[in-house]
């Protein structure tokens, strides 16, 4: 598994849906489960989770900059 193309990939159908991103806030781990469609172990959901928290942390800040500065 590609996981860079994985967290991209996740990262898109979250913030495309706003529920789903408040059940990623609530339950990070469960619900990347659930989009992938299989129980991972920790030392390999955590990675997953802990990227697609950063892309969207740094996407968000991103949206405040440009408005900003846009």
């Amino acid at each position: 598994m590609d996981i860079k193309a994985k967290i991209d990939e996740l990262v898109g159908k979250i913030k495309s849906d706003p529920s789903l991103m408040a059940n990623f806030k609530d339950e990070p781990v469960k619900t990347v489960e659930g989009l992938v469609g299989v129980d991972l172990p920790d030392d390999q959901i955590n990675p997953l989770v802990d990227g697609i928290k950063a892309k969207i942390a740094g996407s968000a800040i991103a949206d405040k900059l440009g408005g900003l500065f846009g």
